[in-house]
């Protein structure tokens, strides 16, 4: 089994913020956690407001606690607000696109990518082309 990595942690933020540098996005953070919800590496784009990161981190820490993507998290609030409200308060939880998990080929969750600073898909856009140019599956199927 691949294990995640600072280097790989670091090629995921790296290849997300040059997606969105050439998509012309908003500044953004990029958080990238270990499967256990630990920080491997946080960075902010320069102009990005200082919440982002902490929005970043709670898109991610979501997906990796409860093993789908911030995006499916979002179809849950919706479907289940009463759970959803309990569960949001054991943790940081943001349920919107962007918080991506990082699987091996074997389908292993190692990990996850939280971004903030866009819109929500061009966050989660992000996340899945730095994940996938670091040799990892995105999984952020709803």
């Amino acid at each position: 089994m691949k294990t995640l990595k600072l280097a790989d942690a670091n090629r995921i933020i790296e290849t997300a913020l040059a997606k969105a540098k050439e998509l012309s996005l908003n500044p953004l953070a990029v958080t990238v956690l270990d499967a256990g919800g630990h920080t491997i590496a946080l960075q902010r784009q320069d102009n990005t407001s200082f919440m982002r990161g902490q929005v970043a981190h709670a898109k991610a820490f979501g997906a990796a606690a409860l093993g789908i993507s911030s995006r499916g998290l979002e179809k849950r609030a919706i479907d289940r607000p009463h759970f959803f409200q309990g569960v949001a308060t054991l943790g940081p939880i943001v349920p919107v696109a962007g918080g991506v998990l990082i699987r091996d080929e074997a389908g292993t969750l190692l990990g996850s990518v939280g971004i903030s600073g866009d819109t929500s898909d061009n966050d989660e856009l992000c996340a899945i082309v730095g994940i996938e140019a670091a040799g990892f599956v995105a999984d952020a199927k709803a």
